[in-house]
């Protein structure tokens, strides 16, 4: 047998695994972002709550395009396939609010923090 025809189904299930992963980052990050309110964001020194929807809300547009390429044709190549350079530019975006923007404004909107001990939250 052919170790092509052994290791494209493999390919493209690894492929729509991560369209799937990296679309549910992405709409995470969006739906997270809507949550919280505008003040929060100008409170923690970060961008606008408006910069942030549109950063994350085109990160969500082009994990759509890119999840349904790779489930129509593959998705294995191309600007806007999970791996591609618009695909992978969506999911730093979406990760860079999700680890930075997302723990400041969450803090800021508990009131600060409160129960701060020497090495963090108690």
């Amino acid at each position: 047998m052919d170790g092509e025809l052994l290791i494209q189904p493999v390919e493209r299930a690894v492929f729509l695994i991560l369209a799937f992963v990296a679309f549910g980052l992405e709409l995470w990050a969006v739906v997270d972002c809507v949550r919280h309110r505008a003040n929060a964001f100008e409170a923690t020194g970060k961008r606008t709550k408006m910069f942030w929807l549109a950063l994350t809300g085109g990160a969500v547009f082009i994990g759509g395009i890119s999840l349904y390429s790779t489930l129509s044709v593959g998705g294995s190549g191309g600007f806007f396939s999970t791996l591609g350079l618009f695909g992978l530019a969506a999911v730093v975006a979406a990760s860079v609010y999700l680890a930075d923007v997302r723990p400041a404004v969450k803090d800021a909107g508990r009131g600060g923090s409160r129960n701060m001990g020497p090495y963090g939250p108690w």
